[in-house]
């Protein structure tokens, strides 16, 4: 069937004029004439049938739905420019990822493993933008994302398929200094692990978007913990991190999301009783057509980074793609 498309030189022209509110700025921009910029956007309103924009005696002004259709096609084409010079610059092979994640997660956990990547698999880039909450991928140029919820939550998200890489798993961290004060032991046990009871009367930081997290790790220790609800409030892991190892309290952390931390002796692990929340990590992708496939760049790096998520939870991970 034929697609309905105006040309692609006439949409250029026509979000050149709207960003600039001006023909002779996009003719200038272009490198065309004031009247050939004015052809072709008659052009694509007569293939549209609506006005795009309104002529005045000072010039011109975008209509309501020119202004809507200004968004698109200016997403639209930055999209296609983007495709090309990536295409371009990979001569067919490999490709970008355009990848939406959880700050923390791609900042504590991914980062440091995608020179493994680059090393594996140098024909492949990957570019990373914040997201948070579930999105349209029609709406986006992702390609992917890395998204941390409950199932409940991934199975309300529309038009997606999730792949599961790892469950969350909290434990209470701290600086050395702060845990050597929590009860009076022998200088070479001061910075041995304590029980839940000792945890609970130390300063404690809650993390803001969730809020009963010490208590429901209280709970599952069975310790009575009056003050589960005090605290410093801070909204991210990695500004838990930093305040856990300024000493300001104890902060319930995923362990694989403070390795640099720990590994330099900033943060310790407070007390070794995990929590596991219903909380887990996973790679969604828009749901494809029956007939369809995913990249070969989305299927590398989906293959890559499911390794990855094994290997960090100490599974036995499946042959290295």
């Amino acid at each position: 069937m034929r697609r309905v498309l105006p040309s692609t030189q006439a949409l250029a022209c026509f979000e050149s004029a709207a960003r600039h509110i001006s023909y002779t700025k996009a003719a200038q921009e272009l490198s065309l004439t004031q009247s050939a910029v004015s052809r072709q956007i008659i052009a694509l309103e007569e293939f549209l049938g609506l006005s795009l924009f309104r002529r005045t005696r000072h010039g011109v002004l975008l209509t309501d739905a020119g202004r809507h259709y200004a968004i698109q096609v200016g997403r639209w084409l930055q999209g296609l420019e983007r495709d090309t010079l990536d295409l371009m610059s990979h001569q067919g092979e490999g490709g970008p990822i355009n990848l939406a994640a959880v700050p923390t997660f791609a900042t504590r956990w991914l980062l440091p493993r995608l020179p493994q990547l680059a090393q594996q698999h140098p024909d492949i880039t990957v570019h990373i933008d914040v997201q948070t909450r579930p999105f349209l991928f029609a709406d986006t140029v992702f390609d992917a994302a890395l998204y941390a919820g409950t199932p409940g939550q991934v199975e309300r998200w529309p038009g997606v398929q999730a792949q599961w890489l790892m469950d969350e798993e909290v434990v209470p961290v701290c600086s050395p200094q702060l845990l050597a004060t929590a009860q009076q032991r022998d200088p070479g046990r001061a910075w041995l692990p304590v029980g839940p009871e000792v945890i609970a009367r130390l300063p404690l930081l809650q993390q803001s978007t969730r809020p009963q997290g010490w208590r429901q790790w209280f709970d599952a220790m069975h310790v009575d913990a009056p003050r589960a609800l005090d605290g410093m409030r801070l909204e991210l892991f990695s500004m838990l991190a930093v305040a856990a190892s300024q000493g300001l309290g104890v902060a319930l952390i995923p362990p694989m999301l403070i390795e640099q931390e720990i590994a330099r002796g900033d943060l310790i692990v407070a007390c070794p009783q995990p929590l596991r929340g219903n909380r887990a990590y996973y790679l969604v992708t828009p749901e494809l057509a029956a007939d369809a496939q995913p990249s070969p760049a989305l299927r590398v790096f989906s293959q890559w980074l499911q390794h990855k998520a094994q290997e960090a939870a100490g599974r036995k991970p499946e042959r290295q793609p």
